[in-house]
């Protein structure tokens, strides 16, 4: 079927960027036009995208990055801080809390962002720390323009800024007063910690890596470590739990952790073979959701029909279960991921999709393996009954500022894809340290992530908080071959929702032939139905939402089948970015939902 696109798909052979900010998407050009390689354009557009979306992420964020260097096979970058040393299942229970608060300073693990995108520049790049800076420190000085989601953001904790978190309210709510849409803004401090780091790592050397490494040097044990540190160690402040508490993150946390490389997860599928993170992302469910499709023929069927629908979603929630059965930071635990990604195990999941919708959340089992999954059902769970509870970080979407009053706001998460004319790929998914995740801290202007609500205080899950321990983030670039040869990067910001919309333009794209950004713009959808990575951990049985743009009577026969339909609005499901390239000539392709991701290259 072909579509009428809302934007072209971008061609051409000297490079392509695709982001979810047009800013950062330019910045990213502007270095491979300057000589860059996709890694230097890489960090640049990371580091933009901070200061362009920062109710989507921060400097205190995190961002797992997957490339591919002259057409070898891919690795990953782990830039997922991990959980404080002081952080135990105990600490939390003493406070009287059965799940990790959704904002705070108790919610901050090990900023990961700053080093991951070091590290990539370091071993990859080949332009100087200054010149990948100069962008982001620049559009933070001289301001760039506010989004009506930035305002939503804003607006939604403007009572927390005010009361309590009044560092926040000192850049956000300048004067006391909300910003308008459209408004200039700038975050001078910001601005301020990125170029000391740049004159600190410039004045000890001329050489490019040395520059680098000094620069994470700075960041680990220098000036920001120590504004960080002091103020966990000294404030106490409001979050969902509605109680002030510190936070316990230090130096030490910072200093002993640092980015590193590693091999990713990978699964064939037809004549392609997808690649994602380790099993301390959700990564691998994108590749377990493909092993039970396997067993279908989805080409027998409309991209829109029911049929479709409903057999990606029965696979996804079986997919998702056993993700909270299993998955957590490899490095403490053993994930049965070949077992999960066996074709023996996959077919016996796949006999489990039946004609009608499952309204149970069916792990596998694997003697040895796995831990309970725990559900807590919508409407039947103890939430947060505090005026400033934030919301759920998955996909933030428009609302009327005449009536977004209710205190709550949905965060979500930022994505880009980059090739450059040498074949160079990359893929990278920032979020973390949003502007509504903990206060800011005032020598830095930027503030922590609060990852660690997706620990369970349950030391039987997989995913338990434990110290120095990595949260099973919901972080999840994917990166493509095709016959073998490498092919395309894409991703999408949404919390759980990203390896599900992730999944839908792939196969919509291998299975339907749609182009990169047919695939985006065609109608999204997507399930609840397992425990929700981010505070309160609901879970939504039998959930099914779906853009208004499927057709009725798909939508009815969805209902017939047992479905929980809620019906969204037309453009509102899914934040997708895509590249590829095939014998030299390159693509990509932006979401048009929210009117700001785009694509660019020639």
């Amino acid at each position: 079927m072909s579509y009428f696109t809302t934007r072209p798909e971008i061609i051409g052979n000297f490079g392509v960027v695709t982001s979810t900010h047009w800013i950062a998407t330019a910045v990213g050009m502007s270095i491979l036009e300057k000589g860059g390689n996709a890694f230097d354009a890489a960090v640049a557009t990371g580091f933009t995208l901070q200061v362009v979306e920062p109710h989507l992420n921060g400097p205190g964020g995190e961002v797992p990055i997957i490339f591919s260097k002259n057409n070898q096979r891919p690795k990953v970058i782990c830039g997922q801080g991990v959980a404080p040393g002081k952080a135990t299942i105990d600490y939390y229970k003493n406070l009287g809390l059965n799940v990790v608060p959704g904002s705070g300073l108790l919610a901050a693990v090990v900023p990961g962002a700053f080093d991951a995108w070091m590290l990539l520049l370091l071993k990859h790049g080949s332009m100087k720390l200054n010149e990948i800076l100069e962008p982001a420190i620049s559009i933070a000085e001289k301001g760039y323009p506010l989004l009506p989601n930035i305002i939503n953001t804003i607006k939604s904790v403007e009572n927390l800024f005010l009361e309590d978190w009044k560092s926040s309210a000192e850049i956000y709510l300048p004067n006391g007063t909300l910003p308008n849409i459209g408004d200039f803004f700038s975050n001078k401090k910001m601005s301020e910690t990125y170029k000391k780091i740049v004159t600190g790592a410039s004045s000890f050397s001329s050489n490019r890596e040395k520059q680098i490494e000094k620069a994470r040097q700075i960041w680990k044990s220098g000036f920001v470590a120590e504004s960080i540190h002091n103020f966990c160690k000294n404030n106490y402040f409001i979050d969902t739990s509605d109680r002030k508490n510190k936070g316990l993150l230090d130096g030490n946390d910072l200093a002993n952790w640092q980015a590193h490389e590693e091999n990713p997860k990978s699964f064939k599928y037809k004549n392609y073979e997808i690649f994602k993170t380790d099993v301390w992302g959700q990564g691998p469910c994108f590749l377990q959701q493909l092993a039970i499709l396997d067993h279908f023929d989805l080409s027998d069927f409309d991209e829109n029909s029911p049929e479709f629908v409903h057999i990606i979603t029965e696979a996804t929630k079986l997919a998702f279960a056993d993700r909270e059965a299993f998955y957590g930071d490899p490095n403490f635990i053993n994930v049965p991921i070949d077992h999960l990604l066996s074709r023996e195990y996959n077919l016996n999941r796949s006999k489990l999709i039946t004609e009608k919708a499952s309204l149970e959340v069916r792990p596998g089992i694997i003697k040895g393996f796995g831990g309970p999954v725990i559900v807590r059902k919508k409407g039947e769970t103890e939430e947060s009954n505090s005026k400033y509870y934030i919301g759920e970080p998955t996909v933030a979407k428009f609302h009327d500022l005449t009536t977004n009053t209710d205190g709550q706001t949905s965060g979500d998460t930022t994505h880009f894809d980059i090739i450059d004319k040498w074949g160079n790929m990359v893929t990278a998914t920032p979020s973390g340290g949003w502007l509504q995740s903990s206060p800011i801290i005032p020598e830095l202007g930027f503030c922590l992530s609060n990852r660690a609500q997706m620990f369970w205080l349950d030391d039987k899950s997989p995913a338990s908080l434990a110290p120095n321990k990595r949260p099973r983030t919901t972080l999840s670039p994917s990166f493509a071959f095709k016959n073998d040869k490498p092919y395309m990067v894409f991703g999408t910001p949404g919390g759980d929702q990203q390896d599900q919309w992730s999944l839908h333009f792939l196969l919509r794209h291998i299975h339907f032939g749609l182009n990169l950004q047919e695939s985006i713009d065609a109608p999204g959808f997507s399930t609840f139905h397992f425990p929700n990575s981010f505070f309160p951990r609901e879970t939504d049985i039998g959930s099914l939402f779906m853009e208004n743009r499927f057709s009725q009577n798909t939508i009815k026969d969805l209902k017939r089948r047992g479905h929980n339909v809620t019906v969204e609005a037309d453009w509102s499901l899914g934040r997708m970015t895509a590249a590829s390239i095939n014998n030299k000539i390159l693509k990509a392709a932006a979401n048009p939902r929210f009117m700001q991701g785009y694509a660019i290259g020639r």
